[in-house]
């Protein structure tokens, strides 16, 4: 299985969550079952079938979890030796040439990728587009509404 590149940050967000669906949701809904089978009949039972199927989601959800854990890559970007480039966790600072508005960007794995957040997926076009790339490099970005270029201000890793 190939590995996934995550920062530690993104990793500790999907262990709470993992520790909440087990030590939380888990006995929730098992005490839920037990009290929708306490009412009798199970085949007209909505409260059964509504537990069974969260039951269900929680379950495949800690599967999820644990399996992308396994498999993931964890990157520090405080400890990243990277010569000003731009790599996986480093947070970039870009300005458009033609409108000159500005914008920050941290590269993150595809679970902890939130635009409204500044957090953008390392397999989005923006991001393939700057890795590699230094300060001072213009990277070009297909984007929906044509072709951007950016200036890349500052290369940071925190």
């Amino acid at each position: 299985m190939a590995t996934i590149p995550i920062t530690k940050r993104g990793a500790e967000k999907l262990k709470a969550e993992l520790h909440e669906l087990k030590t939380v949701q888990r006995p929730w809904v098992i005490n839920a079952i037990a009290e929708a089978r306490a009412q009798g009949d199970l085949s007209e039972n909505a409260e059964y079938d509504a537990a069974k199927d969260r039951q269900g989601f929680i379950e495949g959800r800690i599967q999820e979890i644990e399996g992308k854990l396994s498999a993931a890559q964890v990157i520090d970007p405080a400890a990243l030796e990277a010569d000003g480039k731009v790599v996986f966790g480093a947070t970039v600072q870009l300005e458009e040439e033609e409108s000159g508005d500005k914008v920050t960007y941290q590269i993150v794995g595809e679970d902890e990728a939130d635009l409204k957040q500044g957090l953008i997926n390392i397999s989005s076009p923006i991001a393939r587009a700057l890795i590699g790339k230094e300060e001072g490099d213009t990277a070009e970005v297909q984007a929906p509404g044509g072709l951007k270029r950016y200036e890349i201000v500052a290369v940071s890793y925190q």
